[in-house]
């Protein structure tokens, strides 16, 4: 039985999102995956990560749990080894935003910094598992959760999939999931294919991502896309995958923020520009459910700040975002 704060994690609401398009062709949902303690989708990760690793003895009283975690999972990890009385230690690399790493420290994480890329791939990633790597064998009774390639990361999205199905009392017919680690797809696929229900599950990638092919490239939005293939990752996960640029990423959020008044982070906006792409591919009245892994407001120095999209897109993507928006304000109809 999961304790104090640790019973929040999951069960989160799915709402429909019915001002999104207009006309409202497709029943669209949103799986708020913010409304965890920690605010991400990660929360059911890290603790199932935890608690599997607790119960196979590989966790014990006084073991010092080290991840590589610029965002999200770190923070849940965090939050899961404060509260069971677990040294933490956090591998981040320059990405991490001010908040992120304050959030960590404020859990009681250790961070440590990795500062120079990998040399031969260019990616911080294999750089952070390298100084993981250095640090478990230095540090006896330490233990490495590795989201990248631990089944235990997708066992704990069986879930989310599940409680979508529950709440809309049927399977839907299309669910567009984010990539990163591929917890949250191998997850859902998962619970379709054992399940036999007919679901699509549709991939959402970065452009710049390698998971489904593309070559490496730059990326701004933590915790979407990513630098090495995860072992998690599979060809036969998604029917379908749609890559997504960063600046795509940033007019997603911005509508979903005008028409739905929801401040989701930066790998939503990739789900509402994924949908917005393929929707006229999608039967009419198709139910769709979008996996928003976030909450926006760690990327309100970014995502939601005017003056940084002008500086790293330029004045004419903010004024594209600007007209976007508008175009998309809906009237009072309470």
């Amino acid at each position: 039985m999961r304790a104090g704060i640790l019973a929040t994690v999951g069960h989160t609401p799915l709402i429909p999102l019915e001002r999104l398009h207009t006309p409202p062709r497709l029943r669209v949902y949103a799986k708020l995956e913010g409304f965890n303690p920690c605010g991400s989708i990660k929360d059911r990760t890290a603790l199932n990560l935890i608690e599997s690793a607790i119960a196979a003895g590989q966790i014990r009283p006084g073991t010092t749990v080290i991840e590589s975690s610029s965002g999200n999972l770190g923070i849940a990890l965090a939050q899961v080894c404060r509260f069971l009385g677990l040294p933490f230690i956090c591998v981040v690399d320059p990405k991490i935003t001010t908040q992120n790493l304050r959030l960590l420290m404020t859990y009681g994480a250790q961070v440590e910094r990795v500062e120079n890329p990998d040399p031969v791939t260019g990616e911080y990633l294999p750089a952070r598992i390298q100084r993981v790597h250095a640090l478990r064998e230095a540090i006896p009774n330490s233990y490495w959760p590795d989201q990248y390639s631990n089944l235990n990361n997708p066992a704990a999205q069986r879930q989310t999939m599940q409680e979508i199905v529950e709440a809309l009392g049927d399977p839907p017919d299309a669910v567009l999931c984010t990539t990163g680690s591929c917890g949250t797809l191998r997850g859902c696929a998962g619970y379709v294919r054992d399940s036999g229900c007919k679901t699509e599950i549709i991939a959402v990638d970065a452009v710049g991502s390698v998971i489904f092919g593309l070559p490496p490239g730059k990326r701004l939005i933590p915790g979407h896309g990513a630098a090495v293939r995860p072992a998690l990752y599979s060809a036969d996960l998604a029917t379908r995958c749609v890559h997504v640029t960063d600046l795509e990423c940033v007019r997603g959020c911005r509508r979903l923020l005008h028409s739905e008044a929801l401040l989701a982070g930066g790998s939503s906006g990739a789900l509402v520009t994924a949908l917005e792409r393929i929707r006229n591919e999608l039967p009419s009245g198709t139910r769709c459910v979008l996996v928003l892994p976030d909450r926006g407001d760690r990327y309100l120095d970014t995502i939601f700040n005017d003056d940084w999209i002008e500086k790293t897109f330029g004045a004419a993507a903010l004024a594209q975002i600007a007209a976007l928006t508008a175009s998309h304000e809906t009237p009072c109809n309470a």
